[in-house]
């Protein structure tokens, strides 16, 4: 039968008080750091794991900060999440992570969920919450960073770009190569809000260019992917070329839609532009080269990390911080 190690049985092994071992798990700089490298290879030897919860009893410290995703497949949200995972090694931190689907009430859900861990900060994607959260959030006072958006009302820091205006770009390109007849393709209403706020980038732009109403193509509830792209231009087969241009809300949306054109025989850009959004890879490794934003994702996480850091080792609260990261159009080949 296994017998669990105990600080006492580290201490005993290296000779040291459970005091001066404690320190060190602690990384305590009190503690040398040949005294501390030696206690981690016996403790990592002995098979013994430092139990943080009687510290974080006695300090009130928890050691966590907790964040909410719409998706870990997305492979935007996994850059920033590893910008927030690498920006905060070292500092005694991890974090704890909840998956929302793109949907408010199941964010509602695991933000009270992980207040139950006591977390240091909360750090929440986009500006979009139910009341219950925001009342969920004020009365428990602790710093809150919302990032992947621009809030006009903030919680508290916020870090991101404006998905509206981030399609001004987009819509303006197009039209300077003479597309005048544009349809947007994204999920459908009540989901995925940043999706939404990019289809009315789409539509006020368009108007103020004097552009044709643009027309709504419904892809299907979020999150929308390659197979939803693909099955919007399959729907609507040839009849899909009435559209000088496809603007989709994500390049694997946009993916979809390519391929199914080449199925079709239809000339991407020749007969028909195609665009996408988030400069993922897909964009750059498709043939032709998706038309698309770059909108930092990376960039993100770092500049989160850096409000993180100030809430976690600065004593005094932060006054409100809103850093837009802003965001680039990458002509490709599609347009």
């Amino acid at each position: 039968m296994n017998t669990r190690v105990t600080m006492r049985d580290l201490a005993r092994e290296v000779g040291m008080s459970p005091m001066t071992v404690s320190r060190a798990l602690r990384d305590d700089k009190t503690v040398s750091e040949a005294t501390r490298t030696r206690i981690r290879q016996v403790a990592s030897q002995l098979g013994y794991v430092y139990d943080t919860t009687a510290q974080a009893f006695r300090t009130q410290k928890s050691g966590f900060v907790a964040i909410t995703l719409p998706s870990i497949n997305n492979a935007n949200f996994a850059q920033t999440f590893r910008a927030l995972s690498d920006g905060l090694a070292g500092t005694g931190n991890q974090l704890l992570l909840g998956s929302t689907n793109y949907q408010v009430g199941k964010e509602e859900e695991h933000v009270r969920q992980l207040f139950s861990r006591n977390p240091e900060a909360l750090v929440l994607t986009g500006g979009y919450h139910t009341d219950n959260t925001r009342q969920l959030v004020a009365a428990r006072g602790l710093p809150v960073i919302e990032m992947w958006d621009l809030p006009a009302a903030p919680l508290g820091h916020a870090v991101g770009f404006s998905n509206a205006h981030a399609m001004t770009a987009v819509v303006r390109h197009l039209a300077e190569t003479g597309r005048r007849k544009l349809a947007f393709v994204g999920a459908s209403d009540g989901a995925d809000m940043r999706g939404a706020a990019r289809r009315q980038g789409v539509l006020e732009t368009a108007r103020t260019l004097g552009l044709p109403e643009v027309a709504l193509l419904d892809a299907g509830p979020a999150p929308v992917s390659m197979r939803h792209g693909a099955g919007v231009v399959a729907q609507l087969g040839a009849d899909v070329a009435q559209y000088d241009a496809l603007v989709c809300v994500s390049d694997p949306v946009a993916f979809g839609c390519l391929s199914a054109c080449q199925r079709l025989g239809i000339r991407v850009p020749e007969d028909l532009a195609i665009t996408g959004f988030g400069c993922f890879e897909v964009s750059e490794v498709a043939n032709p080269r998706i038309t698309t934003v770059n909108v930092n994702a990376h960039k993100i996480g770092e500049q989160v990390v850096a409000v993180l850091r100030d809430i976690l080792e600065q004593p005094e609260e932060l006054e409100p911080r809103l850093i837009d990261v802003g965001s680039e159009l990458v002509p490709g080949e599609t347009s």
